[in-house]
């Protein structure tokens, strides 16, 4: 059963009418048409009976039809009424809305209000739970892609430790690597992240002109898009000898990253993973500088369903692909995360991401 029918399955099964969804991600989950339409109104509407339809921007329809997208397409341009675009396309198909599914943690209010406006008797389901179960178990062909995300995110690690220099910025090397992914034919999956020295112990810094120094830890974390599919790494590598309390540091964050990871098979709850690697960095004396959650799920979007805290319980399912991140953030020491993507198989787990997680020492 292809997405599409699984959907409407679940319409029948709900007695909804049709489904509307409007973000990008998802978007290009059900349609292969991948598209950031700024303020502009995109969405693929899934009936319970009738043919789907897309709905873009005027100038994106020969790019949905070359995606692979093979029912209507309605074209809006920025003069048009887009909602009234897509009622007279609805009414067409001689459709009736009673009940219409939507993301509703996407949805906005103006946009809500634009629909009971389009549908004004109709009432309104949510829809986000049964996409989120739909995309956390990935198929075949979506893993062949996130592994390929994988090795290139890995080989982005590869080209920052080899930019590293005394003097060279965080700028200069998050710049290296992108364009090192640019020459693949790809993009990155969020904003680069390169920090050096004091800069590492904080989760999200910003890299900028901070320039490299010996004795400096520096902390990477990156990912690419492959084929619509992200990965998602972090290293931390050291340039010159780190102190005793460094590797000490580094040692225990490993440690927790490969404990939860020998944890993963079908069955186990999500939070276990959070306990054992937060459980590790607490008997080592530094749960206080642990300060926040194991992992999130990976696809489509870098972060997406589940997230792995110590409250979720929800249980691993094959084909589920998330991170486990631990991290120790110690001000005036370091900062050192180690982060890998993992696949939940059959019988226990596979590792996407395969740069060393032994400790480099360069310079």
């Amino acid at each position: 059963m292809n997405k599409l029918q699984n959907l409407q399955s679940y319409l029948q099964l709900h007695e909804y009418d049709a489904a509307f969804i409007t973000t990008p991600d998802n978007v290009f989950y059900f349609s292969g048409f991948k598209s950031n339409p700024h303020e502009r109104l995109l969405g693929v509407m899934i009936f319970k009976e009738a043919e789907p339809l897309l709905i873009c921007p005027q100038m994106e329809v020969p790019d949905a039809k070359a995606s692979g997208w093979t029912y209507e397409t309605v074209g809006h341009l920025d003069t048009d009424n887009a909602w009234d675009k897509l009622a007279d396309a609805v009414k067409s198909r001689n459709v009736e809305i009673a009940t219409l599914a939507i993301e509703k943690s996407h949805l906005t209010v103006e946009r809500l209000e634009a629909l009971q406006a389009v549908y004004p008797q109709a009432n309104f389901a949510r829809l986000d739970d049964k996409i989120n179960d739909m995309r956390v178990v990935k198929d075949d062909s979506e893993l062949e892609k996130m592994r390929e995300a994988a090795r290139l995110a890995d080989y982005a690690i590869e080209v920052g430790c080899k930019e590293i220099a005394e003097g060279k910025t965080e700028m200069e090397i998050l710049t290296a690597i992108e364009n090192a992914i640019k020459e693949k034919g790809c993009s990155m999956s969020f904003d680069t992240m390169v920090l050096s020295g004091p800069k590492t112990a904080s989760p999200h810094g910003t890299p900028g002109s901070r320039k490299i120094q010996k004795g400096d830890m520096i902390l990477f974390d990156l990912g690419v898009i492959y084929e619509g599919y992200c990965s998602d790494i972090t290293r931390t590598v050291a340039f010159g000898e780190p102190s005793e309390e460094q590797k000490s540091i580094y040692n225990t964050v490993r440690s927790a990253n490969e404990n939860a990871i020998a944890a993963v098979k079908p069955g186990v709850k999500a939070m276990d993973l959070d306990k054992i690697a937060r459980d590790t960095i607490t008997e080592a004396g530094y749960g206080e500088y642990f300060t926040h959650r194991l992992g999130h799920g990976l696809g489509i979007s870098v972060h997406e369903f589940p997230s792995v805290t110590g409250t979720n319980e929800m249980e691993l399912l094959p084909g589920m692909v998330f991170t486990i991140e631990p991290g120790v953030y110690k001000e005036g020491v370091t900062g050192v995360r180690i982060e890998d993507d993992v696949v939940v198989t059959e019988s226990g787990v596979e590792v996407l991401t395969k740069f060393t997680k032994d400790l480099v020492v360069l310079g």
